[in-house]
């Protein structure tokens, strides 16, 4: 079988592909992967959708893209990054929009996929923790956001308020920067850091003894006040689960809780617009 340049897969990842697919009709596949996802997971791929993705991957780190496919409407905007990837002998092409489809793997590709290498997620240190602190940065803790979309939702609104980081849990329910995430990001997830961590709690009770002021978004029990203008402190918010919110020991670990007042007549925000709410609150009358 011959290799397709078009796409850029190899003839062995097709034969796996193909293989995959037999499994499925067997009843073999692993539940909720298909073939495209097992090829994917092998090949440690993350496909990013849409221009802004693109664009902000390529401005911070334009040697990981490994390819990239676009519509004809986007060729003139795209035509930089064609330029360094023809130097570097790597696969660009012009595709119609089924075929884009077909390499997102979905429909809302914005017209421009980057094939690129995924980073590896950090683990902070205490070391870590202290130096953010000395720089005074404001540093974003997700106790077990579950939803990808949700993820990508809080990087964009936390990159619009240059947050310079998120902390996620290594847990099986919290979601991770996946392609679905760097979509809704909109390169956001290209400009704030995600680091990972197994010891969520840890990491909590660190960032205080740093010298953060750690502040927990509760859906209720908290002040409703959420600015404390004489406090100087370096900011820490820590947003829960969509359903659960915080876990008790998360919230006993903070500083303080708030609760964004509503009217009573539906229980709570979605997070990520809370995380709006709550960074323009916290940081914006700072900054005034």
């Amino acid at each position: 079988m011959a290799h397709n340049p078009r796409l850029g897969f190899h003839p062995s990842l097709a034969a796996r592909a193909a293989a995959a697919r037999d499994a499925a009709k067997a009843g073999q596949a692993t539940p909720g992967k298909g073939p495209a996802a097992v090829v994917r997971e092998e090949l440690k791929e993350l496909r990013l959708c849409g221009l802004a993705a693109v664009q902000a991957r390529f401005a911070r780190d334009p040697g990981s893209i490994q390819r990239l496919f676009y519509e004809a409407a986007l060729g003139q905007r795209v035509g930089a990054i064609c330029k360094v990837l023809a130097v570097a002998k790597k696969v660009y092409r012009q595709v119609d929009a089924a075929e884009l489809e077909k390499v997102a793997g979905s429909l809302h590709h914005g017209g421009v996929v980057a094939v690129v290498m995924p980073e590896v997620l950090r683990v902070p240190t205490s070391a870590d923790i202290r130096e953010w602190a000395k720089r005074g940065e404001v540093v974003l803790v997700l106790d077990r956001i579950g939803n990808a979309h949700n993820l990508g939702a809080i990087a964009r609104t936390a990159a619009f308020f240059g947050v310079a980081r998120i902390v996620i849990p290594d847990h099986a329910n919290a979601a991770k920067p996946t392609e679905s995430a760097h979509r809704v990001a909109e390169g956001g997830l290209e400009v704030v850091e995600v680091w990972q961590t197994r010891d969520l709690v840890g990491c909590v009770r660190e960032l205080g003894a740093a010298g953060y002021e750690v502040v927990g978004a509760a859906t209720r029990g908290g002040r409703p006040e959420v600015s404390q203008g004489a406090v100087r402190k370096p900011l820490a918010l820590v947003l829960g689960n969509e359903e659960h919110g915080l876990t008790p020991v998360v919230a006993a670990s903070c500083a303080r809780l708030v609760t964004i007042p509503g009217s009573g007549k539906i229980e709570s925000l979605n997070v990520s617009v809370a995380a709006a709410v709550l960074l323009w609150e916290l940081l914006g009358r700072r900054a005034g």
